[in-house]
């Protein structure tokens, strides 16, 4: 039976782990490194990793941070911000990244998407989808620039059009929920989940344990993922686990 998998996020800003609400209203969450290291002992599945400047600065991910980050782990590494090129994707990787995730530069330029499948193959290619819903389009639109530009492209079609392109897995943050604490985006996970047929991780709103279970009761999700409760010890990644598996969901 596969498993559901617990992922922390550590969104990074001039070299140290950072958390808003609604991606403003940023405070400081930590160093890296040593959050990584926590997170990896408590038996998390995957981490991911973004600069969450890098793009909107125009300039490339920090590798160092990346490579000392990696060094730490035993679990995959996810690793998202200012990637604009393969040659970008190759960097990162070596670094000791083991999947590469794009947005902007997705959305900029879709072909890369199907540049860096061809080439590292789907299962290293994440695309991150921040989605606002927009009540003129009555759906959800999908934006960029870490939040600040909005797109022309409607989420559940930007989501099939990345799977065409050989995206393996996709990162849905609910930008109308993120750092709320209210509970996962459980409509936009199912709208986009029934559009699509590779995995989705949900970002975006948890605060405690049950906003676990009900996402992968009611979404059916293939992960989920979670930044300020973990870092600030509002709970944990092995105390999740635990009330997920008492729930009967099959945890690792």
């Amino acid at each position: 039976m596969i498993t559901k998998r617990i992922i922390p996020c550590l969104d990074v800003k001039d070299g140290r782990v950072v958390k808003g609400i609604q991606f403003v209203q940023i405070r400081d969450a930590g160093d890296p490194v040593e959050l990584a290291t926590v997170y990896d002992e408590q038996g998390a599945d995957e981490l991911v990793f973004l600069d969450i400047s890098a793009t909107h600065e125009g300039r490339k991910t920090m590798i160092e941070v990346v490579r000392e980050v990696a060094g730490t782990l035993a679990i995959p590494f996810t690793v998202g911000g200012g990637i604009g090129s393969l040659d970008d994707m190759r960097a990162i990787l070596r670094a000791g990244a083991d999947k590469v995730s794009l947005n902007s530069a997705a959305v900029r330029n879709p072909e890369l998407v199907a540049e860096g499948a061809r080439y590292f193959g789907s299962q290293c290619m994440v695309v991150a989808i921040d989605a606002k819903y927009d009540e003129e389009m009555n759906s959800w639109r999908v934006f960029t620039h870490g939040g600040r530009k909005g797109t022309e492209w409607e989420v559940g079609e930007w989501a099939q059009h990345v799977e065409s392109l050989g995206a393996g897995e996709l990162l849905l943050t609910s930008m109308d929920r993120d750092g709320e604490k209210n509970g996962f985006d459980i409509d936009l996970l199912q709208y986009v989940q029934e559009e699509i047929n590779i995995p989705v991780i949900a970002s975006g709103g948890a605060g405690n344990a049950q906003h676990f279970v009900d996402v992968f009761q009611k979404a059916e999700v293939d992960a989920a993922l979670a930044a300020s409760i973990f870092h600030y010890k509002e709970t944990s990644v092995d105390r999740v686990k635990q009330d997920l598996s008492d729930s009967g969901v099959h945890v690792r």
